[in-house]
């Protein structure tokens, strides 16, 4: 018994890092490109380390005005889309969760199909809609969208939440004199806190992540975001795009998410968990 145990143990030990490695290898491969100068990625070098290592890639991205730009952009759009996308769906999620009307379950069906229309089908009319509205290459023009697409995720996080506070907490604190919007925001509100990370979380991803509608509603620095201002960056001719300075935006525009995963990954587990067994 002890034996087969022992064989269990060391078999899952082994997968884990099977799929560490496998996960990790090619983030581990751009961060050693970040660190190759031009003319070794030029060359094609086929090994792992850099040769000469140097902080050049770097000097050159921070101090490119046009990335210094798109990540400005890239900031300030993720956190109003992430914003408004869970103050709406908070509210939306509560009214769900707690009360009875006809159409709940079309509501959430339609909310699901949104989430899963695909976004490159929507690019022509929005590019047309937008010069019209005067939104093209604006910030409104790619945190409407960004909204639309977020919100029913975090309709549906949240919702889950909601659903497992029990009535008699709001009950109890309006018998004690809260008014519902007091009790809405001093007892459910920080119960449902997981879920409201969760939420916040995912839309930043979507938001700080997304290139194709970037690309599209995009003309100019001064709403392009860092995913598509990537695509600007080329070398000195087509066949040898600089590698080692995508690389280093790769990893630069890669921390802020990886310190958002750290600081908050036991409310992301606990979110994503509890949508996947009350949802």
């Amino acid at each position: 018994m002890a034996r087969s145990t022992g064989k269990t143990v060391f078999g899952t030990w082994v997968g884990f890092v099977i799929v560490l490695v496998w996960c990790l290898l090619p983030v581990a491969w751009i961060i050693s490109l970040s660190f190759k100068p031009l003319a070794e990625t030029n060359a094609g070098s086929p090994q792992f380390f850099p040769k000469n290592a140097t902080w050049q890639n770097y000097k050159d991205i921070l101090s490119n005005d046009d990335f210094l730009y798109a990540l400005r952009n890239s900031f300030c759009i993720a956190i109003i889309a992430t914003v408004l996308a869970v103050i709406f769906a908070t509210l939306a999620a509560y009214a769900i969760a707690r009360l009875d009307f006809k159409g709940k379950r079309l509501v959430l069906s339609l909310a699901l199909a949104i989430a899963m229309f695909p976004v490159v089908s929507l690019v022509s009319p929005l590019f047309d809609m937008w010069r019209t509205f005067h939104l093209f290459n604006t910030w409104p023009g790619l945190i409407i969208p960004y909204m639309t697409f977020t919100l029913p995720l975090a309709i549906w996080t949240l919702s889950a939440f909601f659903r497992e506070i029990p009535w008699e907490m709001e009950q109890a604190a309006q018998v004690d004199g809260a008014t519902p919007w007091q009790a809405f925001r001093k007892v459910i509100v920080p119960l449902a806190a997981p879920g409201v990370f969760t939420a916040a979380i995912l839309t930043f991803f979507f938001a700080w992540n997304e290139f194709v509608l970037a690309i599209s509603l995009t003309s100019t620095t001064s709403a392009r975001t860092v995913p598509a201002q990537m695509s600007f960056f080329v070398g000195s001719d087509p066949f040898n795009p600089p590698y080692g300075q995508l690389a280093t935006a790769s990893v630069i525009v890669t921390i802020p998410i990886v310190i958002l995963v750290l600081l908050f990954q036991r409310k992301i587990v606990a979110g994503l968990t509890s949508g996947a067994v009350k949802g």
